[in-house]
């Protein structure tokens, strides 16, 4: 006697009265295998940071280049570069005083803007912090901050040089009461946009002023504060060059305004690009600083 075998597919419905027919699960498939990816050289990404700036600095130079071909007194690009090349050689010369390198000067204008905007950091940082947390002495002082803080920095430092009668600390004097304004500023702002509720909380958990201020209100206005320092450098250099240009001694406003007196304009040039880069390394600085706390 021969059994017949009947296939029946898996969704076939059951025959009346019978039971139903186990039904083998089906084996798994093996995952399709992911697709390749093809990796392409990101041109915005990698060529225009770097093209974008070359391209603006030789537009420059093309241009002046074209208003210098006919000669004159302002220097041709070349003329300047080679001139710089001849000063950069050997920038820590000392011949005295007053016959110092380049190298020199710009030492000690960075030392100068170190220590007044040092000062301006000590005193405007916690002053700000005073005037975002206390209405009544927000409204005393901003009259007074109003009121000075537009003076230009030659109008300081007559008081400087009247007060220490030295030029080293007059100008240093100008720096710190120049550059203070955007740290108090910046800070008091920051202090002020820190919500309610979190106050709320430290009034509740009857947190100490002081506790306030490390653990709530500091790191909200880190990124506030910040930026008050790093509006407060750029205006720290500025400064520096106008002030030495009047005070005299070492320093690369002194340097541009004694150059100016020989007639050597191409070193006036070089002093413009080596402030205009000094800047922007302080800047760049801070601002890897403030992205750094800022991540965390």
């Amino acid at each position: 006697m021969v059994a017949a075998v009947f296939h029946l597919p898996a969704d076939a419905p059951p025959a009346d009265g019978a039971a139903p027919l186990a039904v083998r699960p089906a084996e798994p498939k093996a995952p399709a295998p992911a697709p390749r990816v093809e990796r392409r050289f990101d041109a915005k990404r990698w060529v225009l940071p770097v093209a974008a700036p070359l391209l603006g600095l030789a537009l420059l130079i093309g241009v002046w280049a074209l208003l210098t071909q006919n000669g004159g007194s302002f220097p041709t690009p070349k003329a300047t570069f080679e001139a710089a090349v001849k000063l950069f050689s050997d920038p820590f010369y000392s011949n005295g005083p007053n016959d110092q390198g380049i190298g020199w000067n710009i030492l000690n204008s960075l030392q100068r803007v170190g220590m007044g905007f040092g000062l301006a950091a000590l005193v405007g940082i916690p002053l700000g912090f005073a005037l975002g947390r206390f209405a009544f002495l927000a409204q005393m002082v901003n009259p007074l901050i109003s009121l000075l803080r537009p003076v230009s920095p030659l109008a300081w430092l007559p008081i400087g040089l009247l007060v220490f009668q030295r030029a080293d600390p007059a100008a240093i004097w100008t720096i710190f009461i120049c550059s203070i304004w955007p740290m108090i500023l910046n800070t008091a702002q920051g202090v002020q946009r820190v919500p309610q509720d979190y106050l709320n909380v430290a009034r509740v958990l009857n947190l100490s002023e002081w506790k306030v201020i490390t653990k709530i209100l500091f790191p909200a206005v880190l990124p506030y504060m910040l930026t008050g320092v790093r509006l407060s450098v750029g205006t720290a250099w500025l400064v520096i060059v106008a002030a030495e240009m009047l005070t005299g001694g070492v320093g690369i406003g002194f340097w541009v305004w004694d150059e100016w007196n020989n007639l050597n304009v191409a070193h006036i040039l070089i002093a413009i690009f080596v402030i205009g880069f000094v800047g922007l390394l302080l800047e760049q600085l801070l601002v890897a600083i403030a992205k750094r706390f800022s991540h965390e």
